[in-house]
């Protein structure tokens, strides 16, 4: 029997979403067709086959006709697999099996297994924030992702186990549950870290070097021998972060949904992400790509923490495509059919060892290198990346007694306490400075105005940067690092004792290592 039916879906671009109008028109034909149209790729065009299927077995019957689908707009490139459902809608309200009266208020998402259940789908919360101001009252889709769409709120979110309960709740014979979620109280709930810096034996140096790190938002190299707790303070260093806003939430979540990395049941993510790409990584896979780009590892990241373990290893051309990210905060990505910024605002957190056989600095074990391997190993990192890191730290073998110690160290909850206060401070501060959060995003004209120091630490810090061996590019940053360090102490004025500190901090910039 010809008909034809309008069925209201969406899809995700980049970290946003926009309505797709799944348009199916059934007429007759001598043999059955069924042909997709509005650029659809690999995973629609084989919807058909698990459409098809997922009808037939959930006890309704296809009539033997051409069955066109559209997907409008036509001119944007459509990708996975959320599609089904509503072309199975479609084509069951073409054929007068289900009543067309509610496909204008609800846009619908899913995918369908061969038996009709449905299967959970990427990228919901983008999609229920983008259509809640629209004038659509619901979002149906698949249980495993109805607590995720709740989150944004104000839409009727109706989450279905198969395609048998969304026909009967379109026909008004199946009325499921409502999903609604108190977005605070799942906030708080799940504000919680499993690791705490209580659990660190010794390194109080390297400890002291990540809470400022924190606290000015600072990015961060360790150095030091295998075993020397680097992996371990990195994993811990999102616990001692302020804690996310729920706006901050909400824009993380909506890259992880956009990944399919939001867990089934979590809806939201409440902690600062930690990200841990291996060092066989390629580019496309750190900063983001594909065909139909998405996000990398630095989005990912996105109001949290991007950790490089063994830095030297990873290959030049990963490393120097980091620095666009670490700059802007966004990395875009261009394709000829398409250009996608997402954003990639994080904390760059780095380890490496002293030299090739990672011996060089640790008095209990004997260096196997030359000077000129070691060199040739931290050339690696180049002098521009290095120019993006404000804090370079020693981390050196832990010692015998700081193993056996059986104390406890300070947890991080009370470091945590003390870099929310420094970034309050910091808040007021650049309060009328659009994009600037904390004292690392300063650029020279606030560091002249907000860094200003005496002529004692003037003195100090020229001859730190004359008789060290410290570079130019080290005069920027230790200013930074040490307004960080008097914010810390809740002091107005960079002292010469603050200066001190943060000039420990550029190890790497001293002649010893370059």
């Amino acid at each position: 029997m010809p008909g034809f039916s309008l069925v209201k879906s969406a899809a995700v671009l980049g970290i946003d979403a926009y309505i797709v109008n799944v348009e199916c028109n059934l007429s007759r034909a001598e043999l059955p067709r069924f042909i997709t149209v509005g650029l659809p790729e690999g995973a629609v065009k084989e919807s058909k086959e698990r459409v098809t299927s997922a009808i037939k077995n959930t006890g309704y019957y296809i009539p033997s006709n051409k069955v066109v689908i559209n997907l409008a707009p036509a001119d944007i490139r459509k990708e996975g697999s959320a599609f089904d459902l509503p072309i199975a809608i479609g084509i069951l309200s073409a054929a007068k099996i289900l009543s067309p009266d509610l496909l204008n208020d609800y846009v619908i998402l899913g995918e369908l297994s061969l038996d009709g259940s449905l299967r959970g789908i990427k990228g919901t919360l983008p999609i229920s924030v983008s259509i809640n101001d629209s004038g659509i009252k619901g979002i149906i889709l698949p249980e495993d992702n109805a607590r995720e769409a709740a989150i944004a709120g104000g839409l009727s979110v109706i989450g279905v186990k198969s395609l048998q309960e969304a026909i009967g709740f379109l026909n008004g014979k199946f009325m499921p549950a409502k999903v609604c979620v108190n977005v605070q109280d799942l906030f708080e709930e799940r504000r919680q870290y499993d690791r705490d810096y209580a659990d660190v034996k010794g390194q109080e140096h390297a400890k002291r070097a990540l809470e400022v790190a924190a606290a000015g938002s600072h990015n961060i190299i360790m150095i030091g021998p295998p075993g020397s707790g680097k992996t371990m303070l990195a994993k811990r260093f999102p616990s001692i972060l302020p804690n996310l806003t729920l706006e901050e939430a909400l824009e993380t979540t909506k890259i992880h949904s956009v990944a399919g990395l939001v867990p089934p049941g979590e809806g939201i993510i409440a902690t600062r992400p930690f990200r841990s790409p291996h060092h066989t990584i390629s580019d496309a896979a750190l900063v983001g790509g594909g065909k139909i780009p998405r996000p990398g590892e630095v989005s990912l990241g996105h109001h949290g923490v991007l950790f490089l373990d063994e830095l030297p290893e990873f290959k030049k051309n990963v490393l120097e495509v980091l620095r666009q990210p670490m700059e802007n905060g966004m990395v875009t990505i261009s394709r000829a059919q398409m250009s996608l910024s997402y954003p990639s605002n994080f904390i760059l957190v780095g380890a490496m060892n002293p030299c090739p056989c990672g011996y060089s600095t640790d008095p209990n074990n004997e260096c196997a290198c030359s000077p000129a391997q070691i060199q040739k190993y931290m050339s690696r990192i180049s002098g521009p990346l290095l120019d993006r890191i404000d804090i370079h730290i020693e981390v050196p073998a832990v010692r015998l007694s700081d193993l056996a110690n059986k104390n406890p160290g300070e947890r991080s909850e009370k470091i945590r306490e003390r870099v929310q206060a420094a970034r309050k401070i910091q808040s007021a501060r650049f309060k009328d400075f659009q994009g600037i959060y904390a004292n690392a995003d300063m650029e020279t004209k606030l560091i002249r105005r907000f860094c200003r120091i005496d002529k004692t630490g003037e003195t100090l810090l020229h001859n730190a940067i004359s008789k060290l061996g410290l570079s130019a590019r080290a005069y920027d940053r230790i200013l930074k690092v040490s307004r960080t360090i008097a914010d810390l102490a809740g002091i107005a004025e960079i002292h010469p004792e603050h200066l001190a500190e943060a000039i420990q901090y550029r190890s790497l910039d001293r002649q010893l290592w370059l």
